[in-house]
């Protein structure tokens, strides 16, 4: 009786029908937002440059934005406690680094190094006559709630006004809120664009170390590897450095840090 069992068992597993083989990766980031579309795409384009190439040893993938746009203190907070995003790509520091995983290859290379300024077009002149950070002490920046550049900014004695939501920071250096916006040198001109009221300041740069890294949640150390790993079979390739050389506003990001023009006020990074 037990051996008919034991035949009739093995026949019915040999009756059903394979296992079905597992899906693709999904790999789901935040919606880009208008005022960084383009220089956010590229960001999407290197994910997609990384994931391909291990595509013949790790399978298929299928990246999509998330459907709603979310804070930045939001989007750490789902990838921290695996929400309903499994990456994103962002400036670093210790706090971040201890509670996400990031992947360390510099997305930007030195291009979040260097700062310049969103203004309102009438303030030209009180920058221009800025030569010391003692000087732009008596200025109020805006940032981003839990941008590392934030406490940066603050460490270094400048004085900040931060807002959860960055499209909502054009809206209150518009209205006096504060009076400047540090950004990445490569995100500035496509911002003002889309915010044609407010211009960039002309004479000086903000220099400083902040690593521009994708993260995962530490309980995901296998996308992190995956990513890691093409990135790096990338940058063997070439295929990094042409797709990082064809965007046109690291092109002119790259211009305008070798002309010189611009007096450079260096920053402190923070303790940690």
């Amino acid at each position: 009786m037990t051996q008919r069992r034991a035949v009739l068992a093995l026949l019915s597993a040999a009756s059903l029908p394979p296992a079905r083989a597992a899906g693709p990766l999904r790999v789901t980031v935040p919606q880009l937002l208008p005022s960084s579309y383009e220089h956010a795409r590229y960001f999407l384009q290197l994910l997609q440059l990384a994931l391909e190439k291990t595509l013949a040893s790790d399978g298929a993938f299928v990246i999509q934005q998330y459907e709603q746009p979310m804070s930045s203190p939001r989007q750490l907070s789902e990838l921290k406690n695996d929400g309903v995003i499994n990456l994103l790509w962002n400036g670093s520091n210790p706090k971040r680094e201890a509670e996400l995983l990031p992947v360390r290859i510099s997305l930007l290379r030195d291009l979040n190094d260097y700062r310049v300024f969103l203004i309102r077009k009438d303030d030209q002149q009180r920058f221009g006559a800025v030569r010391t950070l003692a000087e732009l002490s008596q200025f109020t920046a805006g940032a981003g709630e839990d941008w590392p550049s934030t406490a940066v900014l603050r460490a270094n004695g400048l004085p900040v006004v931060t807002s959860v939501g960055y499209e909502q920071l054009f809206a209150m250096l518009s209205a006096r809120r504060f009076d400047y916006m540090p950004r990445g040198v490569y995100e500035a001109w496509f911002e003002q664009r889309q915010h044609s009221d407010l211009a960039i300041e002309q004479s000086l740069f903000l220099h400083y170390n902040v690593p521009f890294y994708f993260f995962t949640s530490r309980k995901n150390p296998a996308l992190a590897d995956r990513i890691e790993r093409g990135l790096r079979m990338a940058l063997a390739d070439g295929s990094f450095d042409r797709l990082f050389r064809s965007i046109p506003s690291f092109k002119r990001s790259l211009d305008e840090i070798r002309a010189g023009h611009r007096r450079v006020l260096e920053l402190q990074l923070p303790p940690n």
